[in-house]
């Protein structure tokens, strides 16, 4: 059943149900911010906070004619919002979910915590089905003393590893793994052992290397480096640099590859199919460059996004937020385009590899710019000079971003928002009748600009060029409040998932508990839309 309030159309729990159900594709938004999104959500929604919407619903919702559902708490009203800021930016088919998560829940519909829980569950779902051998951190512990061969790849991102690995530790991102293995074959008795942070990405990283016929011992470290220090021992830091780090996909790599596509059925198509589905108004082709960051600058085909293969695959809600859309994959050396499409067709999503991708056509260099727009008139901007005699004056000065961040370091006298609650702010800014607002990104500080000049148009609300990083750099007076704001008003800090890095043991339990028991929670793994399979 639909309805229309104020122009936003209204659907009940067992009209998205049928949509959820027919073949049309579908976006289901959750418009909550982290922390609310990551207590409980239903299994297919991805997470697009109200306070980003406009800087980051393109890469997971390209088409603008794509069929939108928004989710909200059914309290707060920020999917209505967020349905009217849709709009704004040409998406033509939205609708509001009535009474949101509550009534999700209420009509017996399962709630989700966690983030990334698609890819998650799907890979606690291929240790079940696969049986990934899998070491604890005593074992491997214990084997490293015995075999002084044994090599550990961390297959996070290089970032997270260069926070904390396992000591000894190689860093092979992702996708990277597949290829970069290569320098540890030369002896076919050698443990291969992958890590990540928790379970999944090394869970998802071994089996890779065994469907792709790696021959020798091959196992994950149960709960990677969390479990590593739960288990009493140090985590080492920073960069190590690998010789092997930047070699492209050598001819053994290649074959694996080979191989790999060919027992896995990995489609291809050609550019002229991937011109023609571009040109479909129809329905939505994602274009994701799989190969490193270095690579995709060094140049890219254009309209495609840069979306690392392991990570895709770890974090498909994040980039592919339209169910029943196609996808399409670009490496030149096949290598990680394959390792990654046979991972995404195992989670139900239809992928194919764009073969020879390169061959022929103009690269581009420059990453896509962010398109918003901001409505006329345009936030009115200011240095941070002229925003600390602001302040001085009596203005009011608020931060748009992290609570995390702000905790750490914010202008002076600032406070803390968040766009998703600005009703707490209303009689500040009526009182006081001028704000002053810094951003995480001058992106940030537009947005909240533009909902207080919409509820109160007579208040002056001026925007802080570089915001925080800037009235850093001109040497203007910070603060540091470790406890504000209050826990239960950081909305966009999901606690249990968070503070496992810190090396809260509580924290790590609960965490690896959670990935455990995900297949348990979504029961038949169709449910989730899963195709698993085993190599031929």
């Amino acid at each position: 059943m639909t309805a229309s309030t104020h122009g936003i159309k209204r659907i009940q729990t067992g009209t998205l149900l049928d949509w959820l159900g027919d073949e049309r594709e579908i976006a289901l938004v959750d418009v909550r911010e982290e922390g609310e999104f990551g207590w409980n959500h239903p299994l297919h929604a991805i997470n697009v906070p109200y306070s980003t919407l406009e800087r980051d619903i393109a890469t997971p919702v390209p088409r603008l004619a794509t069929r939108i559902v928004l989710i909200d708490d059914g309290e707060h009203g920020v999917a209505v919002r967020a349905a009217r800021r849709l709009a704004a930016l040409g998406y033509s088919d939205i609708a509001v979910l009535e009474g949101g998560v509550i009534a999700w829940r209420e009509a017996g519909q399962t709630l989700f915590e966690g983030v990334n829980v698609p890819s998650k569950a799907f890979a606690e779902f291929v240790e079940l089905a696969c049986h990934t051998p899998q070491l604890d951190p005593q074992e491997l512990n214990a084997r490293r003393e015995a075999e002084p061969g044994l090599v550990v790849l961390d297959c996070r991102t290089a970032e997270e590893f260069e926070r904390f690995h396992v000591p000894g530790a190689i860093s092979a991102p992702g996708a990277e793994l597949l290829h970069l293995v290569d320098a540890y074959l030369d002896d076919p008795a050698r443990t291969i052992v992958v890590s990540c942070a928790g379970r999944t990405r090394g869970i998802i990283g071994a089996q890779a290397l065994i469907n792709a016929g790696v021959r020798n011992p091959v196992f994950a470290l149960r709960g990677g480096t969390q479990a590593w220090r739960r288990a009493g021992f140090e985590l080492a830091s920073g960069a190590v640099p690998a010789a092997h780090a930047d070699a492209a996909p050598g001819d053994a790599a290649q074959v694996r590859a080979d191989s790999l596509a060919a027992r896995f059925d990995v489609r291809w198509i050609e550019h002229a199919q991937l011109r023609e589905w571009q040109g479909d108004g129809s329905r939505t082709t994602y274009l994701f460059d799989v190969r490193t960051a270095r690579e995709f600058d060094a140049g890219h085909l254009a309209g495609s996004v840069h979306a690392p293969g392991g990570q895709l695959v770890q974090t498909t809600d994040r980039w592919i937020g339209t169910r029943r859309a196609r996808v399409v994959l670009v490496d030149e050396h096949r290598t990680r385009a394959i390792g990654t499409a046979h991972w995404l067709a195992q989670l139900g999503i239809d992928v194919y590899v764009l073969r020879d991708p390169f061959a022929g056509v103009t690269l581009e260099r420059d990453r896509r710019a962010f398109a918003f727009e901001p409505p006329q008139p345009a936030p009115d901007w200011i240095d941070p000079h002229e925003a600390a005699q602001r302040l001085r004056d009596g203005a009011a000065g608020f931060v748009a971003g992290s609570s995390a961040a702000y905790r750490k370091r914010h202008p002076a006298g600032a406070e803390w928002v968040n766009r998703a609650r600005l009703d707490a702010l209303i009689d500040t800014l009526r009182t006081k009748r001028a704000a002053v607002i810094f951003g995480d990104d001058d992106t940030l500080a537009t947005l909240v600009a533009i909902d207080l000049r919409e509820r109160l148009p007579d208040a002056r609300v001026e925007c802080v060029r570089g915001g925080v990083t800037a009235w850093h750099a001109a040497g203007l007076p910070v603060d540091s409040t470790p406890q504000h704001p209050a826990d239960d008003e950081r909305i966009d800090y999901l606690f249990w998932a968070h503070d496992r890095h810190e090396g809260n043991v509580a924290a790590i339990t609960t965490y690896l508990q959670w990935e455990e028991q995900l297949p348990a929670q979504i029961g038949d793994p169709a449910r989730a839309g899963y195709r698993l399979r085993a190599a031929r």
